[in-house]
């Protein structure tokens, strides 16, 4: 059995090759919380070069659009390795994934609802 912490670590250490593979690139920072049987991912500093042009030069709600679009399609294509990696950390079936990216802030939210709340073990005090 895993501390939360320990839960929290692997799933950063996952999404973060998961930007890498899939992105071409990982994101500047990267945070992890579980709640309960919800577990959020916060990522910053996502948006590539590409992405960054494309939101500037476009009409601000094309490019905005366009790039949510992709990055959602991206997101749901890649599902089941991102399902696999939250179930192998936490132990727990994934029911639902939800994400939204701010190409104003180049942060990206991902949301994963557990089937249950995993079982966590205490952190031993030092």
């Amino acid at each position: 059995m895993k501390t939360q912490g320990e839960i929290e670590a692997e799933v950063c250490q996952g999404i973060a090759s998961f930007e890498q593979e899939y992105m071409g690139r990982g994101p500047k920072d990267i945070q992890t919380h579980l709640f309960g049987d919800l577990l959020l991912v916060r990522l910053r500093g996502v948006l590539t070069a590409a992405e960054q042009h494309l939101v500037k030069t476009l009409v601000p709600e094309k490019g905005r659009d366009l790039l949510k679009q992709v990055r959602t399609q991206l997101i749901e294509l890649a599902r089941p390795v991102l399902d696999s990696m939250v179930e192998a950390a936490t132990g727990v079936k994934v029911l639902s994934l939800h994400h939204d990216i701010s190409t104003a802030s180049g942060e990206e939210i991902v949301l994963f609802t557990l089937a249950e709340s995993p079982l966590v073990r205490e952190k031993k005090n030092r």
